[in-house]
């Protein structure tokens, strides 16, 4: 049986071990992110105007953290020792998770702008979706984890679920555009809640990239 590569035959190279620690750190802060979304989303539903906001700035916040790990991340990679291939899919799979926060973050601000109660089958969709985007994040997150503790195949295995999970947002995209399109909303609130379902949507799609990735380095290490 051939023997792993133990994630790329980064493990004992100091400088890439502290980029892999980073990475971690990146993956938590970026969940961290969309369960903040989440919590605004929760807050709008209920009438919280407070929670909302305070909700939203965390978002902000957790989103700027993120965008210091990754620059941390590629000055690091740029002086590292790693051969261009493997640093160059190192790179690839930092920037996708930074695109996560980022269509995070760009939601929440949509989120902020919205004043006006939605109807409630709305409320529920909106609930629905943000249900999809966490339950994705956190099936990268644990992918992630397996990837950084050489459990190759159960890596594979969450990158597989989080898939799924970008289907699910696909079609609960679809469903969200047509009851909006059925309230028959005035001009700029329909515009502002269409957008924030293609922003959600998309945070999903950030994730499928990002477990693409994992996916990637778990093949190639194996």
């Amino acid at each position: 049986m051939k023997e792993s590569r133990n994630i790329l035959g980064w493990l004992g190279m100091k400088q890439e071990e502290l980029v892999l620690e980073d990475a971690k750190q990146h993956v938590d802060v970026t969940y961290q992110t969309v369960e903040w979304f989440k919590k605004a989303v929760q807050a709008y539903i209920a009438g919280d105007e407070a929670g909302k906001k305070e909700a939203v700035e965390k978002v902000r916040e957790c989103e700027r953290r993120a965008d210091g790990l990754r620059t941390k991340m590629v000055e690091k990679l740029s002086e590292g020792l790693l051969i261009p291939p493997d640093r160059e899919d190192l790179m690839r799979f930092v920037k996708s998770l930074d695109r996560i926060a980022d269509w995070t973050n760009g939601s929440a601000r949509l989120l902020d702008f919205i004043k006006e109660k939605l109807p409630q089958d709305i409320l529920k969709e909106f609930s629905t979706a943000s249900d999809i985007i966490l339950d994705s994040i956190s099936k990268l997150k644990d992918g992630i984890h397996s990837l950084m503790s050489n459990e190759l195949d159960r890596a594979i295995k969450d990158c597989n679920e989080v898939e799924a999970y970008e289907t699910q947002a696909d079609d609960q995209k679809r469903t969200l555009i047509e009851t909006i399109i059925a309230a028959k909303l005035d001009a700029p609130l329909l515009l502002l809640s269409y957008q924030l379902a293609e922003y959600m949507e998309g945070v999903t799609d950030k994730i499928e990239d990002a477990a693409d990735f994992v996916k990637v380095l778990a093949i190639k290490s194996k």
